[in-house]
This record gives C-alpha cells, sequence and structure tokens, in this order.
C-alpha cells in the first residue's frame, strides 16, 4: 500500500519517462508535480528504499520493474473513471480529470475489475488515451501531430496531448471532437496556422492548437 503523494510521484515519473531518452531530473519531477527540487529528492529517496525507482547519480530516475506496474495500474484507474464519468454520469471530457485523480486512489482491485466489466472493457479513455489492461498492457496507437500534416491532407481526431480545461472547452466550442474527420484546407508558411475543415464546419487554427491535436491518417 502507498501513499497517496507516493502514488502521484510515481505517475508523474511514468509520464516524464515517456519523453525522455535517460533518467528523469528531479528539477522535471519538480515542475511536473509543482514542488521544490528538495521535496522531490526525499520522496525519491522513499520511492527508492520501496524498490519502486532507482536513482543514478547525473543520470536521473528511473522507474523499477514494480514502479512502472504501480503507476500503470494508478493510470488504469484514473482513464476508467473517467470514461465512467463521461459515459454513465454525463460529464464532460473537460470536466472529468479533477475527479479521476481523486477516484485512481481507491485501493479496492475488485472494484476496478468490475468497474472495467461494467465499461464493457474500454480500450480508450474521452481524450483518446490508451487504458493498461489488469496487466499493464496497453495498445499504442499509430498518430501523429496535426501540425505534421500539409496542406489536402486529413486524418481522424484520435487523441489530444493538451487535456486542460481550457483547451478541451476550446475544442467543444469550435465543435472540434474525437472521431471527427479534420482535412487541411491551407496552412501558412509563416506561422504555419491552419484552415481546417471539420464536421462540416471551416475555421483557422494557430499552432498552438495543431501540436496538441493527435490525428490517425
Amino acid at each position: 500500500m502507498f501513499s497517496l503523494s507516493e502514488e502521484n510521484y510515481l505517475k508523474a515519473i511514468l509520464h516524464l519517462q515517456k519523453t525522455s531518452k535517460s533518467g528523469v531530473s528531479t528539477n522535471a519531477i519538480a515542475e511536473e508535480m509543482q514542488t521544490k527540487a528538495s521535496s522531490v529528492t526525499d520522496m525519491v529517496k522513499k520511492l527508492s528504499e520501496k524498490d519502486l525507482v532507482i536513482y543514478k547519480k547525473y543520470q536521473g530516475v528511473y522507474l523499477s520493474d514494480t514502479g512502472r506496474k504501480t503507476a500503470l495500474q494508478i493510470v488504469r484507474k484514473h482513464r476508467l473513471w473517467e470514461v465512467f464519468l463521461v459515459d454513465k454520469l454525463s460529464f464532460s471530457w473537460d470536466e472529468v480529470h479533477e475527479v479521476a485523480e481523486q477516484l485512481e486512489h481507491i485501493k479496492s482491485d475488485k472494484l476496478i475489475t468490475e468497474l472495467d466489466k461494467f465499461l464493457e472493457f474500454p480500450k480508450r479513455d474521452p481524450h483518446g488515451d490508451p487504458i493498461p489492461d489488469a496487466k499493464g498492457n496497453f495498445h499504442v496507437a499509430n498518430k501523429t501531430l496535426l501540425s505534421n500534416l500539409s496542406k489536402g491532407e486529413r486524418g481522424t481526431l484520435v487523441g489530444v496531448k493538451d487535456t486542460s480545461t481550457e483547451f478541451l472547452k476550446y475544442l467543444d466550442k469550435n465543435n472540434i471532437a474525437l472521431g471527427k474527420t479534420i482535412e487541411v484546407l491551407d496552412k501558412e508558411e509563416f506561422d504555419e496556422s491552419m484552415l481546417i475543415q471539420t464536421g462540416g464546419k471551416t475555421l483557422r487554427i494557430s499552432p498552438m492548437v495543431t501540436v496538441n491535436i493527435f490525428i490517425k491518417q
């Protein structure tokens, strides 16, 4: 059994490891957790004593096999609860993250197993992210950022990089949603803003938007 804080650190390190070719620095963890580097050092020591992380001087922090499995189960619970909130309680996709942050720390394995079954074993959460199975396995979709597409290309929106409430509300406001086809009608050379068509609507979007939308072609 691990504390809420320990679980949050494991999840943060798992997230940071995705974009790190080496170990995760304590400064990066501090920024992700919005805390002081000294606090991170103390927590890394605790996690290391529990064999959840491996710390190598000048190389950073790595999740151990046990740490990775634990982190993936936290992610699994979080994403299953997001599906439940959207599909069964009619939450919008911009409302679920903070609630799921609380629910993900429930310790009952039976509850999560039954929740998965109740939801008919979903593969992706409301933001398009894969849901690990009970063994921590998940399917990684072949996707690219909308910003990588050229004029005349199209694809299906399969996920978002930015899951902030503000960004998701922006997408809702402009009727940009998972599963919809997006066609690039024009792309400005100057700032790489795009004129797109989706859901029968044409609109211009900024690079800040295009670098946060995942497309499957």
